[in-house]
C-alpha cells in the first residue's frame, strides 16, 4: 500500500491553505473532508450567520501585503475577500462560497465526503474512512477546529439545549425567561439575538468579561455582539450573573430551576427560574478517533491538543496541526485561532515542514551586515508585514549576525522556536541574533485605552517608546536562549515608523550597539 508524504484532514481553511503550500512544492499529499465541500463549518457556524472577521475593503493602499491587514478573511494566496462582500462583517455564507472556489481554483487534492474514524500508528499513520478504506501518510496533519462542544460538568446540564443544536427563530422564544451559560461571543451572539423577544435573558459565567478592544484578544467579547450589555446596565430586565451554575433541574411542566452561585455575593446561591437554557460554553478538539498509541496528550482542560513550538504533538512525533487548534500556544493572547492568523501560521508550519523533512532552507536573504543594512531591512518589514501585525508576538522574523560581519534575514518564525532553531543548527553560523516582532505595550489588557487621564505616551517619542501600550515594533538581541539587549521603536498613529528622529535614528543606534557587543566580537 503506497504512502503519502502528508495527510491533512479537514477542507477547513487551515487544510486548504496548507494544501496550498504543499502544491506549490510538488509534494505527495491528500486532504480528506467529512462534508460534501469545503469549508463544512461555516456552513453551520456561526449560528446567526455573521462573520466577526473584518473585511475592510477602502483602506487608501494598493498594496496587497498592507491590505491583508485590514482583510481577516482570505487565505494566502487566494483572492482578496472584498471580491466576495463589500460588508465589514462578512456573512458566513460568503466564506463557504470563498473556500469552495479557493479549492477549485487552486487545483487541491481533496477528498470529500470522506469522514475519518479511526487512526493508528503501527509504522505510519494509518487512517480509516467510514467506507473501511485505508490511508497511509508519514506525516498526519489535523485541522479539523475544535469540532466537538465544549460542555462544562454541571449537574443537569445534558438537559439544556446546547448553542449547536439550539434553534436560531426568535420567535420561539417570545415572552420566554432565558438563561444562556457561557461568556464568549456565541452566548453574547445568541443574546442579541433574543432581545427584541425574551422576556428576560441572564447571561452566565464564573469569570469576568473580557472586551476585545481592551485586551487586543479578538476571541474576547466583540462589541459587535455586545449591545447585551447596554439593556443589562440600563436596566431592561437583563443581567449577567458572574457565577457558577451548580445544579440545572428540569421541572414537570418543562421549565427549568437553575441554582446560582454569585462570585460577587461571597458565593451566596440562589434558585432562578426559566423557560429556557442555552449552553454556549464554546468548543474542543475531539480525540476519539485516535488509537491509544497515537492519542495526543490534550491542554487547557482537554479543549486542545499540546503541541510543541512548531505545532507537532508533544507526545506524538510526526502529528501536526493547523489553524484554530494552534491556539493552544497563544491561547487568548494572540490570532492563532483565527484565519487572519493561522494563515501565517500554516504557511511557517510548511516552511518547518520543508526544513525538517525535504531540506528545504527557510526562505532569507543577506543585507548588509551594517546597522544601516540591517536597520533598514528591519523597517522596510515592520511598515508593510501583515504578518507579524496579525500574529503579534507569536511570529518574528529574524536577522542572523556573524562576527565575520555577515547577516541573514529570515521572515516569520514562530518566536518560541527559535532558540530551538538555533541550538539545531536551522540558522548555519550564527554568533548573535535578533528577533523583530510586533506587539502590544505592558498592561496593554488591563488598562481603559480611553481614559485620557491615564499614562500618557507622546506619539513618536523616542525617550518613552518602552512606555508605549499599542501595537509597535519590538527588537531582541539573543546569544543562544539568553537575552542580551532588548529595544523597542515607539508607537505611531498611522503605523508608520519612519520619522529619522523617533525611528530610524535610535533604531541604528541599537544595531551599532548589537553589532559592535562582545557577544558578536570575541
Amino acid at each position: 500500500m503506497s504512502e503519502l508524504d502528508y495527510l491533512v484532514i479537514g477542507a477547513g481553511p487551515a487544510g486548504l491553505q496548507l494544501g496550498h503550500h504543499l502544491q506549490q512544492a510538488g509534494r505527495d499529499y491528500l486532504i480528506v473532508e467529512a462534508g460534501e465541500a469545503a469549508g463544512t463549518f461555516f456552513s453551520r457556524f456561526p449560528r446567526h450567520r455573521k462573520l466577526i472577521s473584518i473585511n475592510k475593503v477602502h483602506t487608501g493602499w494598493d498594496d496587497p501585503e498592507l491590505n491583508l491587514r485590514m482583510d481577516w478573511n482570505a487565505l494566502l494566496g487566494g483572492r482578496p475577500f472584498k471580491e466576495y462582500t463589500q460588508r465589514f462583517f462578512p456573512a458566513a455564507d460568503d466564506m463557504v462560497r470563498y473556500l469552495g472556489d479557493f479549492a477549485a481554483a487552486q487545483g487541491l487534492s481533496v477528498r470529500y465526503n470522506t469522514r475519518i474514524e479511526r487512526i493508528s500508528k503501527p509504522d505510519v499513520f494509518e487512517a480509516i474512512d467510514q467506507h473501511g478504506n485505508v490511508l497511509r501518510a508519514r506525516r498526519l496533519i489535523v485541522a479539523t477546529g475544535v469540532s466537538k462542544p465544549y460542555v462544562p460538568e454541571i449537574p443537569g446540564i445534558e438537559t439544556a439545549e446546547l448553542y449547536t443544536e439550539m434553534s436560531v427563530d426568535p420567535a420561539e422564544f417570545t415572552n420566554q425567561r432565558v438563561l444562556i451559560i457561557g461568556k464568549g461571543n456565541s452566548a453574547f451572539e445568541t443574546a442579541d439575538n433574543l432581545i427584541e423577544n425574551a422576556a428576560v435573558i441572564h447571561v452566565a459565567g464564573p469569570h469576568s468579561i473580557r472586551l476585545a478592544w481592551q485586551s487586543h484578544f479578538v476571541g474576547h467579547l466583540r462589541a459587535v455582539n455586545n449591545n447585551f450589555l447596554d439593556t443589562y446596565q440600563l436596566k431592561s430586565q437583563n443581567a449577567l450573573l458572574d457565577g457558577n451554575v451548580v445544579d440545572i433541574a428540569r421541572q414537570s411542566d418543562s421549565s427549568y430551576l437553575v441554582t446560582v452561585s454569585f462570585s460577587r455575593a461571597d458565593e451566596v446561591t440562589k434558585d432562578i427560574r426559566y423557560d429556557k437554557v442555552i449552553v454556549a460554553t464554546g468548543f474542543r478538539f475531539d480525540a476519539s478517533i485516535f488509537a491509544p498509541e497515537c492519542r495526543p496528550a490534550l491542554a487547557i482542560n482537554d479543549r486542545f491538543p499540546a503541541q510543541t513550538p512548531a505545532w507537532e504533538s508533544t507526545d506524538v512525533p510526526g502529528l501536526y496541526f493547523a489553524g484554530t487548534i494552534t491556539q493552544e500556544r497563544d491561547f487568548k493572547k494572540s490570532t492563532s485561532g483565527f484565519i487572519h492568523g493561522f494563515r501565517y501560521g500554516t504557511r511557517a508550519l510548511h516552511r518547518i515542514l520543508e526544513q525538517r523533512h525535504h531540506g528545504q532552507a527557510w526562505p532569507h536573504r543577506e543585507p548588509a551586515g551594517t546597522a544601516d543594512g540591517v536597520g533598514e531591512a528591519i523597517l522596510a518589514r515592520v511598515n508593510r508585514t501583515s504578518a507579524l501585525w496579525q500574529m503579534f508576538g507569536v511570529l518574528g522574523d529574524v536577522v542572523t549576525l556573524t562576527a565575520a560581519g555577515s547577516a541573514r534575514y529570515w521572515e516569520e518564525l514562530p518566536v518560541e522556536f527559535v532558540a530551538d532553531a538555533v541550538a539545531a543548527d536551522f540558522f548555519g553560523e550564527v554568533d548573535t541574533y535578533l528577533v523583530v516582532t510586533l506587539e502590544y505595550g505592558k498592561d496593554h489588557d488591563r488598562l481603559d485605552p480611553f481614559d485620557i487621564n491615564g499614562r500618557r505616551i507622546a506619539q513618536s517619542d523616542a525617550e518613552h517608546a518602552l512606555d508605549g501600550r499599542y501595537l509597535h515594533p519590538v527588537l531582541r538581541q539573543y546569544r543562544g536562549d539568553r537575552q542580551i539587549a532588548e529595544h523597542h521603536i515607539t508607537e505611531n498613529l498611522e503605523n508608520e515608523w519612519t520619522d529619522e528622529a523617533a525611528h530610524r535614528k535610535p533604531l541604528l543606534d541599537f544595531l551599532d550597539s548589537a553589532l559592535c557587543s562582545p557577544e558578536l566580537t570575541q
